[in-house]
């Protein structure tokens, strides 16, 4: 008999989520990459690579997703985000910049 325990469900999920991640944030992709590029050329936002480089360290885990939408009139770059123990958080970045604006933890 196969038990599942704590750790084997954590993993599972996330290899759940990896595979379907991809394929959900295929749909506004284009229109992220659209809005980010011409915000980019435009000085309104620093590019991605950017934003990366300077708060990497402070993300508290690895990147599995990334948006950009205008909130509160500013570009904001969202990452998904899975940390320590399997743990999805939301941290959202000011995308003119790079400042942590917020995280909320799943």
């Amino acid at each position: 008999m196969f038990c599942l325990t704590r750790r084997h469900l954590i993993g599972l999920s996330l290899c759940g989520m990896a595979t379907l991640l991809p394929s959900a944030l295929l749909a506004d992709q284009d229109r992220d990459h659209d809005r980010a590029r011409r915000a980019v050329e435009s000085g309104e936002a620093l590019p991605l690579s950017d934003i990366l480089a300077r708060v990497r360290p402070d993300l508290g885990g690895e990147v599995v997703g990334v948006s950009f939408e205008r909130k509160r009139g500013r570009w904001v770059y969202e990452f998904k985000v899975i940390g320590a123990g399997g743990r999805l958080a939301e941290v959202y970045v000011d995308a003119a910049s790079a400042q942590i604006l917020k995280r909320e933890e799943d």
